[in-house]
């Protein structure tokens, strides 16, 4: 069996692979547009085969910023039909996403990217997207990636409507990055966000505070004016939105209320008021945002507040 990544004359050999599957919503047209925007690489598109040359038996297709050196992310691994039950399928998908990490982990990554599979709302009452998760996901722990978190995936459009400001909170811009890095690290108490909680307990909060604030104003792709910091009408912070977007959406990049004020459906206005600047500042088709499904008050409030969920996100990850 050889693993390696592609280059761009086996495009043509590789595309037939990607195929409609219940795992995965990549198709061949949205591979070639990624690829053309630096989304996706062919070095960062692995193929597995008999032999140099041979028949592709299996596809795995990671995802990273155009000007990354290394992938952010699993999108998609596919397996030729003519490998017919889960445990070779298993095998063999196993063999080709740990030779990638292998090669990753000695240019210098960190660990393992993550594996983003995007599900239907539904999926576990679908037996062959059960089926189709079940060999990715014994795969993916094979190859380093032993933990699952399940997150909820949202979406507001313009036929939605917008809420009126209620009144209840004073929503401004604040320039100071240390009055968001003091915000960042308060609501880390008791935050039911998984990744903060687990990276918080990894670095200190203090730490993981101040890279949360470099990531949303360094690496993703919104205006660093939109932030706002939420206070009572005498001044006292409740907590602070972050509207912003990434490559393809306009998102709810994070929201936050500090643990004293929580309870109080603060979250709603913090909200309302981050969605009301991402349709003024990019006549959105749709917003996205992600909660874990275990956060049921920011999952509440995004109900309220005509944000729709039919999407589920499994993220495999290495810790």
């Amino acid at each position: 069996m050889t693993v390696r990544p592609t280059t761009p004359s086996d495009l043509d050999r590789v595309l037939p692979l990607i195929v409609p599957d219940p795992a995965t919503g990549l198709t061949a047209d949205t591979y070639r547009t990624r690829l053309a925007d630096g989304e996706y690489r062919t070095d960062w598109t692995w193929v597995a085969e008999d032999a140099p040359g041979g028949p592709p038996l299996a596809l795995a297709v990671w995802w990273g910023d155009p000007d990354g050196d290394l992938p952010d992310a699993l999108d998609a691994v596919f397996v030729h039909d003519s490998v017919r039950s889960a445990a070779d399928r298993t095998d063999l998908a196993a063999q080709l996403l740990t030779a990638a990490h292998t090669a990753y982990a000695g240019a210098g990554a960190d660990a393992a990217p993550e594996y983003h599979l995007v599900l239907p709302g539904d999926w576990r009452d679908r037996p062959e997207t059960v089926a189709a998760v079940a060999w990715r996901r014994e795969a993916a722990r094979r190859a380093g990636l032993p933990v699952g978190l399940e997150r909820l995936r949202y979406e507001w459009t313009p036929p939605a409507g917008l809420p009126e400001p209620s009144g209840r909170l004073l929503l401004q811009p604040e320039p100071d990055d240390e009055v968001f890095v003091d915000l960042f690290r308060r609501v880390l108490v008791g935050t039911l966000d998984t990744d903060s909680r687990k990276e918080a307990e990894r670095l200190g909060a203090e730490a993981q505070a101040r890279a949360d604030v470099a990531f949303y104003r360094d690496t993703m792709l919104g205006d660093r004016s939109w932030w706002r910091i939420a206070r009572t009408p005498d001044g006292e912070p409740v907590g602070f939105g972050i509207p912003s977007r990434n490559h393809a959406f306009p998102v709810v990049g994070y929201l936050g209320v500090v643990p004293e004020h929580r309870g109080r459906r603060y979250g709603d206005d913090i909200l309302a008021e981050i969605t009301r600047i991402l349709a003024a500042e990019t006549a959105p088709e749709r917003v996205r945002a992600d909660t874990d499904l275990v956060n049921a008050p920011m999952a509440a409030a995004f109900d309220r507040l005509g944000y729709r969920n039919d999407t589920r996100r499994l993220v495999l990850s290495p810790h």
